[in-house]
């Protein structure tokens, strides 16, 4: 074998190459060899000290050389296999004038010389050269002897003159490779005259042989004389260790005698006792697993068994337990290797089931018949059945519910219309085919009758569902108490593990430790859970389980289900008692939202309730059915609708717009056929209204009363017209037969109102433009004397004037308490629709004092006219004084039953204001003064009968005339 260095490429360094060597220190530098040399060491060709300077394997382990440098720089460098265009090693990256840029030299760093040596070397000479003189004067105290290296080194070029090939480990004769080379043929052969040659070759050979034994035996005596001590020290011990083997021999024979005994006495009768304890263990376990895959065997029989009486929950129970069994106890059962495939396919043949069972209990339990019967249909069995769906995840199960919703509400309206066009003999099915056609040639009772019975079913319908829904919802609320239970359950126990695990902790310390748990504690001292721990440790696992006896009873057998699930019973509020198991693996999270869709379900089912309605009363208002109701009818209409709109919500608890929109559309359209029938009827009436004095009826009396008295409704009409006299009407309104008509037709507006709420402010905005329309067509016609073209009035009296006046006052006097009716039916944010009242109070005012200028304008003209011809003259009264006093008496006449008495003596002293200016402006034209002459005198007696005339009229006499006014005031 080569020693290390011999392969390695990097040449050897001499004494000169002090540069590459690595400083070491100089006591260790030629450190002399204690351990025996290479198997084939190198021999040195050289000076024998280059043997420290080469790399050795025994020597240089644990010291760097540089012949453990792989790569240098210089290498790297001058590579001769390097192509040229890789010679740009540095440039190509950090630029050209890497190479030929002089490096500068380091400011930190002296320039060096011989001469900072030379105080050295003065130093070290002399010391060298006592050193030279003592290495040559005394021998090296190393104990290595040169002798012997000198000869080892003589006997190792001995041994490099026998061939190699006696030296390979691989060495054998038989292999004819080898052969050939050792005892070549050319050296025995015969032929061509050469056997004295061949044989001296042979000679040769041999000796050359033998001299290579010689040599071998040599460096043999050689080694076995330099190790003699130490062959003559084993063969002494070799006697001595055969001394003590013998010793050893017979003691252990005589062990093996006495444990031999031991065992036959002590061992032989317990150990068979340990071994049959285990056999008996065995068989126990062995017979509980039998028993076990007995029990197994029978899943499936079992299961079918529970799925025909649909106890879909035990069945999933059964086959979650059995998976698990299989999956644990039973694993490697060979006959139980697709038991399991098997029970996944049952498993989801049961999910297929029990959709198809949910669906078919949703049909039956929406389509039973409708009576005042909301009691749960088969809720064991619908409990079960949500249960067995929850457990398998199946949380949409609630849309089949939706579903079936959808076609009952539509079969409950279908079924209704059949069978009430089956009782009406006017409609002839053969010939009518279609069912909305049958149903639209239906009056108002019967089609009233027909919605009063849908919303009736539509009622239970929903009550049906909201006790189904309700007991879904509270199983399913149940599983979510019982997830949180466990929760707090595992909480505990953690609390309790992280205390035990303390204990434990110290427990396992002393036992590491070659303590006895005695000796730590006390007798009274080791805590409760410590002490079970203990206990349950220094248990032997090969004790027995149970006694004798206890093969036959059933706690022997393996039940993972009793020891791994754990069940609690709970009861839903109809009173039926579940059993929720632990294995419902579902988050509070989706238990929650399933709570709310099912909810949200309860909402839909209302919602499809009032759509239906919404279509059904959509079918018939096609023609303009519900548009020609009457005010009664459709008051009767909307009060049922209005009814089961607010059913529905105490059911469902929410609201739903889709029907109360549709009654509100159906209301706006009532409220134009209503305005436009009461507008039209008001001014049919005002077009052929005489403008006189009407007869009172005593159902107006009657509403009159019911007003004075603050309620607001329409008197009933009597049999036999009856009228009452005018001085009970208001005390003192007068009225005409429009004006009675109308009140009632605003009395009207307000009874709509109360039957029919949401239309509040749609009435208002349709009265308050009744009652303007009335106010301007009324101007129209009298003050803008439209009524003589129109009724072929000859003119408009004072009397046409002041009727119609005091019918303005009548309506003005009622405006406040139509206002005060409808802010009661009014929300807050509405209350600025009641402007529209002080418009209209603002525009009858102004009406009511136009007609009082015209009354004054037609005396104003009158006394223009006949003031203008005054002469101051005998006889006195004067012609024209006599003529004014009678006109002035024929106004009194005309407007005193209409006008209250503070009225007519407004109007009046106004008349009297104007006479006094026309007279006054005649006088001022006469020339005559209040100088008391003839003329002031004759003027004084005219004005004097003018004075009591007028205060004669009844009323008037105590006007205040102040008739000084009509003589300028002296300057």
């Amino acid at each position: 074998m080569a020693s290390s260095h011999s392969s390695s490429p990097v040449p050897q360094s001499n004494s000169s190459d002090a540069f590459f060597k690595k400083e070491v220190d100089a006591t260790k530098r030629f450190h002399p060899v204690q351990s025996l040399p290479d198997v084939c060491p190198k021999e040195p060709t050289g000076n024998p000290n280059n043997l420290h300077d080469s790399p050795s394997l025994v020597v240089d382990q644990q010291r760097w050389t540089i012949y453990h440098s792989k790569v240098n720089l210089p290498a790297a460098l001058n590579d001769p296999r390097l192509a040229k265009r890789e010679s740009d090693f540095f440039t190509k990256t950090w630029g050209v004038d890497f190479v030929d840029t002089e490096v500068t030299p380091s400011f930190y760093l002296p320039q060096i010389t011989k001469e900072h040596f030379a105080s050295y070397q003065q130093e070290i000479t002399p010391r060298e050269k006592v050193h030279e003189r003592c290495k040559n004067i005394c021998t090296p105290k190393d104990s290595f002897d040169r002798t012997l290296l000198h000869t080892h080194d003589k006997s190792r070029t001995d041994l490099e003159q026998v061939p190699k090939i006696f030296m390979k480990p691989d060495f054998a004769l038989e292999d004819s490779l080898t052969f050939n080379a050792v005892l070549p043929w050319s050296h025995f052969s015969t032929a061509g005259g050469k056997g004295n040659r061949d044989a001296a070759s042979s000679k040769l050979l041999q000796e050359k042989l033998s001299h290579y034994l010689d040599i071998v035996e040599v460096n043999i005596a050689h080694q076995i004389s330099l190790r003699s001590e130490a062959f003559f020290h084993a063969m002494t011990s070799q006697h001595e260790l055969q001394d003590y083997l013998r010793k050893t021999s017979q003691a252990v024979k005589l062990l093996r005698e006495k444990i031999s005994k031991i065992d036959k006495v002590m061992c032989e009768g317990s150990l068979r006792v340990l071994r049959l304890s285990l056999t008996r263990n065995n068989c126990i376990k062995a017979y509980n697993k039998l028993k076990l895959m007995a029990t197994v065997h029978q899943t499936q029989p079992t299961v079918q068994l529970l799925l025909s009486t649909s106890e879909y929950v035990g069945a999933l129970d059964l086959i979650a337990t059995t998976q698990e069994v299989l999956q644990q106890e039973l694993q490697g059962i060979h006959s139980f290797r697709h038991l399991g495939s098997q029970l996944c396919e049952l498993e989801k043949l049961i999910d297929k089931m029990m959709i198809a069972e949910f669906s078919t209990y949703a049909r039956n339990d929406l389509n039973r018949p409708l009576e005042d019967d909301c009691q749960i249909l088969e809720e064991e069995r619908l409990v079960s059945l949500v249960f067995g769906l929850l457990k398998q995840r199946k949380l949409n199960f609630y849309e089949i519910y939706g579903d079936e919703m959808i076609n009952t509400a539509k079969n409950i309206i279908k079924q209704c219309v059949v069978n009430t066009v089956s009782q009406i003999e006017e409609i002839d099915t053969e010939v009518v085919v279609k069912l909305a056609d049958q149903m639209r040639m239906m009056n108002f009772p019967q089609w009233f009758d027909l919605l009063k019975n849908i919303f009736s079913k539509f009622t239970i319908f929903l009550k049906r569902v909201k006790a189904t829904l309700n007991t879904i919802r509270s199983v399913v609320f149940l599983v979510l108490d019982k997830n949180q239970k466990t929760r707090d359950l595992e909480d505990t126990l953690q609390k309790n593990s992280a205390k035990e695990s303390v204990v434990d902790s110290e427990v396992a310390y002393l036992t590491h430790e070659g303590m006895f748990i005695s000796d730590a504690f006390g007798d009274g001292e080791l805590p409760a859970g410590a002490a079970d721990s203990a206990s349950q440790r220094n248990t032997s696992p090969n004790s027995e389980p149970c006694s004798s006896d206890s093969v036959s009873e059933p706690e022997c057998t393996t039940d993972s289900s009793s020891s791994k699930e754990h069940t609690s019973s709970s009861v839903t509020p109809g009173g039926v008692e579940m059993m929720i198991s632990d294995d419902m693996k579902l988050t509070d999270l989706e238990l929650v939202r399933l709570a709310n869709n099912i909810q949200e379900l309860l909402y839909n089912a209302s919602d499809i309730c009032h759509d239906r309605s919404v279509k059904f009363l959509m079918a018939r208002a096609k023609d303009g059915f519900l548009e020609k109701l009457n005010s009664n009818e459709f008051v009767t209409l909307s009060r049922l609708m209005e009814g089961f709109i607010l059913d529905t919500e105490q059911i469902c608890g929410r609201k739903s717009m889709s029907l109360r929109g549709a009654l509100q559309s159906q209301a706006n359209r009532f409220v134009n056929r209503f305005h436009e029938e009461r507008k039209t009827k008001l001014s049919l009436l005002l077009d052929n209204e005489r403008w006189k004095q009407a007869e009172v009826p005593a159902e107006f009396q009657d509403l009159v009363d019911s007003v004075s008295d603050g309620r607001i409704s329409l008197p009933e009409k009597k049999p036999t017209a009856s009228f009452v006299p005018w001085d009970d009407v208001f005390g003192c309104f007068l009225s005409f037969r429009t004006v009675l008509l109308l009140i009632r037709i605003i009395l009207e507006y307000c009874q709509c109102v109360d039957n029919i709420p949401s239309i509040t402010t749609d009435m208002l905005t349709r009265l308050s433009d009744l009652l303007k329309y009335f106010n301007s067509r009324s101007c129209q016609l009298v003050l803008g004397a439209g009524a003589l073209q129109v009724v072929g009035l000859k003119t408009i009296t004072t009397k046409n004037l002041a009727l119609s006046s005091r019918c303005l006052q009548l309506i003005v006097h009622y405006i406040p308490i139509i206002r005060a009716h409808f802010e009661a039916r009014l929300q807050p944010k509405q209350f600025s629709m009641l402007r529209h009242f002080d418009h209209i109070t603002k525009d009858y005012h102004d009406h009511i004092a136009e007609i009082s200028a015209k009354l004054v304008a037609i005396m104003d003209s009158l006394f223009d006219k006949l003031l203008s011809k005054y002469e101051v003259k005998a006889p006195v009264p004067s012609a024209c004084f006599r003529n004014i006093c009678k006109q002035m008496a024929k106004m009194h006449e005309a407007i005193y039953d209409l006008l209250p008495e503070e009225q007519t003596q407004m109007l009046f002293l106004r008349i009297n204001a104007s006479y006094k200016l026309h007279l006054k402006r005649q006088l001022a034209h006469l020339n005559v003064v209040n100088d008391g002459g003839p003329l002031n005198g004759l003027v004084t007696s005219d004005v004097a009968f003018y004075t009591g005339n007028l205060q004669a009229l009844k009323g008037l006499n105590n006007l205040d005339l102040n008739m000084a006014e009509i003589w300028e005031q002296k300057r």
